[in-house]
């Protein structure tokens, strides 16, 4: 039997979606850390928990510090050299291995990333536009006044309907459910166990708890600090959406399907998010508004993905029950997903506008190398897991060599979407550790580093 989460001493993000539709982030350097600390112990109870909500706040924050934030702040080496070397090194170190090459490679990004450096994520979710900038503007007056910490990056403000994306797709299905959440799972969200769907171990998204191999994952100490925390992964992913728009537009016209079809082939759902596995042939308003139903599948049947191609981006992000990821592989390398679009839509049909819009992703996982960076380099970036050659994810994929590259729609005969341009670029990224509440009160009870 599984203890429950502590769900009081959990960032709540980290375990539910608030349904909080507004939202801003703020990136943060750390100039000074007796004063982060000072910081810190002014906004804890501005932080948002896992603890199920009588009432729904109007708005509030979570918090996520970058491993050269923990130091600026004067966390002990003792501790600092527990956190495992994905974190330590960070985002920008480990381009080769996520594919950020070419217009994605570090020296692209954005300069906030790279100098200064990003310490602190402060995300802000508000029930509203006014509830947003009211809390923004409370943060960003205690930063200032604080004399010791720097905002360095425009804030990140969604501009899109909830749950749209700027390719236009509905986006948020398939989150996993976490054991111990004290939430309800619906069907396809955990692990198949022969007698429908199981909750992943939270030890796989939060440090302290059993994993799905029955152990507890690597975390520095004290537990005080690492207990109910989590890693978080941040890329702010730009969208060339007239690019995506032409290469969809310029396949699909050789396409017997047309155009809408062979983007939910690509994808792995239809644009309104009904499972291509579940509806092949059309989008059902009845199978994607029912939660029970929109995300109750698996590819056990589909081997040759002629319902839902094996390359599709959603089948290669989760494989399910795909051969050769029968079992507890597949658990091993799930994501907590969360992020929110920024900047205008770009109108139908008009050439691109040169205006920044995309997607901050973000994900949660005990494990950054076991778990994000494998599906980004071995699921998204590469073929031969899925036994598809140089075949790469038409959306993640680094396409290092235009107009190589190529997506295989299965059928007699395949149809082949190439060659394939980037239609994604990284502006910039960085590893953060999510702690808990207690992690939270035992940074701003520091005193020294040593």
């Amino acid at each position: 039997m599984s203890a429950l989460l502590d769900l009081p001493n959990i960032q709540g993000f980290a375990v539910r979606g608030y349904r909080l539709p507004w939202a801003r982030y703020l990136l943060l350097h750390i100039d000074d850390g007796p004063s982060a600390r000072a910081l810190l112990r002014e906004i804890l109870d501005q932080v948002l928990t896992a603890a199920p909500w009588s009432v729904k706040p109007e708005s509030g924050i979570n918090l996520a510090i970058s491993y050269e934030g923990l130091r600026a702040m004067g966390l002990p080496d003792s501790s600092l050299a527990g956190f495992p070397e994905d974190f330590r090194e960070g985002m920008a170190a480990r381009a080769g291995r996520l594919g950020d090459t070419g217009d994605s490679a570090p020296e692209r990004w954005e300069p906030c990333f790279l100098d200064p450096g990003v310490h602190v994520l402060v995300m802000i979710s508000a029930k509203d536009e006014a509830a947003l900038n009211a809390h923004d503007r409370d943060i960003r007056d205690r930063i200032a006044r604080s004399g010791g910490l720097s905002v360095v990056a425009d804030p990140i403000k969604t501009e899109l309907p909830e749950g749209n994306e700027h390719f236009g797709f509905a986006d948020g299905f398939a989150q996993p459910s976490i054991e111990g959440s004290d939430i309800k799972p619906l069907p396809g969200q955990g692990a198949p166990d022969g007698n429908g769907w199981r909750p992943i171990r939270a030890g796989e998204f939060l440090l302290g708890y059993i994993d799905e191999e029955g152990v507890l994952p690597p975390a520095p100490a004290p537990d005080a600090l690492a207990v109910n925390g989590s890693y978080l992964v941040y890329r702010k992913l730009h969208q060339d959406v007239a690019a995506f728009r032409a290469q969809l537009a310029g396949a699909a016209a050789h396409y017997p399907g047309g155009e809408e079809h062979l983007a939910a082939k690509i994808v792995g759902r239809w644009r309104d998010g009904t499972p291509v596995e579940l509806s092949p042939d059309s989008p059902d308003p009845g199978v994607v508004g029912d939660p029970a139903r929109n995300n109750a599948f698996s590819y056990g049947d589909d081997p040759e993905g002629l319902r839902c191609p094996v390359g599709a981006h959603v089948r290669r992000v989760n494989p399910r029950d795909s051969l050769p990821f029968e079992g507890k592989l597949v658990n091993r390398h799930r994501l907590v997903r969360r992020g929110i679009p920024y900047g205008p839509p770009l109108p139908d049909g008009a050439p691109d506008d040169g205006e920044d819009r995309g997607v901050v992703f973000m994900s949660l996982q005990s494990s950054i190398a076991r778990q994000f960076e494998f599906v980004q380099a071995q699921w998204l970036n590469d073929g031969n897991t899925f036994r598809l050659g140089d075949d790469q994810d038409a959306l993640l994929g680094p396409q290092d060599h235009e107009g190589v590259r190529k997506m295989t729609v299965p059928g007699s005969p395949p149809f082949f979407v190439g060659p394939l341009s980037r239609v994604v670029t990284v502006r910039g990224g960085e590893y953060f550790f999510c702690p808990g509440m207690n992690g939270l009160r035992f940074l701003a009870a520091l005193e020294t580093g040593t």
